[in-house]
């Protein structure tokens, strides 16, 4: 049976942690930044995980994570 192939944009964005979570960054990030509160700006720094609906979808991109 061939190797599985991981889809390329998915190893960019996403990362597992040591308990099989998976890890994401927030969107909104990039521009138009001067409109939103900064309070909002400094939370969408900050990591986040992917939804559990999300994570069959992820692992399948993903397959030796």
């Amino acid at each position: 049976m061939p190797k599985l192939k991981s889809r390329g944009s998915a190893k960019k964005r996403f990362s597992f942690t040591k308990n099989g979570k998976i890890k994401r960054a927030h969107a909104f990030t990039n521009h138009f930044t001067g409109k939103r509160p900064s309070k909002r700006s400094r939370n969408l720094r900050k990591g986040a995980y992917a939804d559990k609906s999300n994570e069959k979808n992820l692992k399948k991109m993903l397959p030796y994570g």
